[in-house]
């Protein structure tokens, strides 16, 4: 049903999961533990979904907060638990706050968490393509400074996203990221569609998270397209056909 990473276990006073989508009570293209608050599931069973979630992560219902996320930059700062109505247009979200889970939601997107245990702040990310390409990684380690967070302190971990053998792309998209940087050519090796490449999300992410000067990152190295077992995947829901698709939750939590 989850999946932990060592890096952020072994920290004092920090729980994290990333959830699998197994142990729900969601059915059909959601089975079964569907998180997505947006998606067109049963509201009844993403809340009951999200409440074994919390369980999991020993907080009460309200405490796991998600953003309403838009492939953007942004990143803010938690205080309290909101509404569904109240999410903020952001894709990253730190806080100092015990009690509070952290909740991004992903289905072939990278999920990023992050931690500074000594200074007792908590960060997590929602960076597909064009947010790691915009900045979202730096704007919440940002953030997480306005808190009194250290970068050379703080651990990120890479949780379940699309690999690169899955994960084929068009030359536009190839060319926006040469001409962002040139060293971005290595993130991409040719596919076998002429013009068209396979993109190296993770090693993207890696490399973004290295040059910001956090100081360790750790990747679980799983992928949500290849695993249908354990993961959601927007692209291979699109590869079908399918009129939607469960989300994954990774969530990360200071605990008292």
């Amino acid at each position: 049903m989850l999946i932990e990473a060592p890096q952020l276990s072994s920290l004092p006073r920090i729980r994290h999961a990333f959830f699998t989508r197994e142990g729900g009570v969601s059915t059909g293209l959601y089975g079964s533990l569907n998180g997505g608050l947006g998606s067109s599931d049963d509201p009844a069973h993403v809340a009951e979904n999200r409440r074994r979630m919390t369980d999991q992560l020993g907080l009460p219902p309200d405490a796991l907060v998600s953003l309403h996320q838009v492939h953007s930059p942004e990143a803010v700062v938690v205080e309290r638990p909101w509404s569904r109505d109240e999410r903020p247009r952001a894709d990253g979200m730190v806080t100092r706050m015990p009690g509070l889970a952290l909740g991004i939601t992903t289905a072939d997107c990278g999920p990023v968490l992050f931690a500074d245990a000594k200074a007792g702040i908590i960060g997590a990310a929602h960076a597909g393509w064009r947010g790691a390409l915009g900045g979202v990684i730096e704007a919440t380690l940002a953030a997480m400074e306005t808190l009194g967070a250290g970068r050379r302190r703080t651990v990120a971990v890479l949780g379940p996203m699309i690999r690169q053998d899955a994960y084929e792309v068009g030359p536009e998209l190839v060319e926006q990221f040469r001409q962002a940087d040139g060293a971005n050519e290595r993130f991409f090796r040719p596919a076998e569609r002429n013009g068209h490449a396979l993109f190296d999300l993770p090693g993207y992410l890696r490399a973004r998270l290295a040059a910001a000067g956090v100081g360790e990152v750790a990747d679980l190295g799983l992928c949500t397209y290849a695993d249908e077992k354990r993961f959601y995947s927007y692209r291979r829901a699109t590869h079908r056909g399918e009129p939607d698709y469960g989300r994954l939750i990774s969530a990360i939590a200071l605990i008292p």
